[in-house]
């Protein structure tokens, strides 16, 4: 077993997106987190911020994964998929060879708070029919450890002190873990993690030392390689998010919603969904 350390900390950096939503955009596609590509943040209780949603737009190349924790966001897309995300649940869309969708609003007021994660896909699976899966917060473990609980979406948390439990969702080429980790004041946590995978922790309450190094809200730590991930929340206490992904090692090339490997690809994609192709079976 080997302990990672942290290599890099990013901070969050306020955006918009969609119709207007207000963000903070943690990682983006030129950050080169490789197979991550962006890590958005949103969180208001000022329906200004969030009301517009996103309306219909498309993706090729990639997944997203929506990570509700307040309110309500409804998702309808162009093979008929719709699905309510209630507080709690997950969004995994797999946009392949393309999909046109929408999130928007169900709220007029209240709290709106989630993530929205972008995972890379391998060229060998950019052009594969686009899939979709809504998942209730039933569907996802929790996880009692000392002096807190993780809530497991994809791959398998395992700690010295608890686990192991495995999330609903197999993530194929990047085999990614997604894990929402909270803790009490002053609680330790040490994860096993794949060697040889990306892993990225975001705090988003309170503030923690993650290998060592003092992480507060809205700030990222990058590790570098290992198997364990050692986790030491501050007085107030923490939660974060931990990632992970295996690299792909291939070529990014993006442009708005698409990425892909070659600029050639980016081209097609513009003409593709201009045409009205993007989203048509292969």
């Amino acid at each position: 077993m080997t302990d990672r350390s942290v290599v890099k900390v990013l901070s969050g950096q306020p955006t918009s997106d969609g119709g207007g939503v207000r963000l903070t955009r943690v990682v983006s596609p030129d950050t080169g987190l490789d197979p991550f590509l962006l890590l958005d943040e949103f969180d208001s209780s000022d329906a200004d911020d969030y009301l517009a949603g996103f309306p219909s737009h498309p993706h090729r190349g990639f997944e997203t994964v929506t990570y509700m924790l307040d309110g309500h966001m409804l998702h309808e897309d162009h093979l008929g998929n719709r699905g309510d995300l209630e507080p709690g649940a997950v969004q995994w869309m797999t946009a392949g060879r393309g999909i046109i969708h929408s999130e928007m609003p169900q709220q007029i007021a209240g709290r709106m708070r989630g993530f929205q994660l972008w995972i890379n896909l391998p060229a060998a699976d950019k052009m594969k029919p686009a899939a979709y899966q809504d998942l209730e917060p039933e569907r996802m473990p929790r996880v009692d450890i000392p002096g807190g609980q993780v809530t497991v979406v994809a791959g398998t948390f395992r700690a010295a002190n608890a686990g192991p439990a495995t999330g609903p969702i197999d993530g194929g080429a990047t085999a990614p873990l997604y894990f929402d980790l909270a803790l009490g004041a002053g609680a330790a946590s040490e994860l096993t993690v794949p060697a040889g995978h990306r892993v990225l922790a975001y705090v988003f309450e309170g503030a923690a030392a993650v290998a060592g190094v003092r992480i507060g809200k809205g700030t990222m730590a990058v590790l570098g390689d290992g198997t364990t991930v050692r986790v030491i929340a501050e007085a107030g206490g923490a939660r974060l998010l931990v990632l992970g992904g295996r690299p792909l090692g291939e070529p990014v090339v993006h442009y708005g919603p698409f990425v892909m490997n070659t600029a050639a690809e980016i081209h097609q994609a513009i003409r593709d969904y201009q045409s009205g192709h993007l989203a048509a079976p292969a």
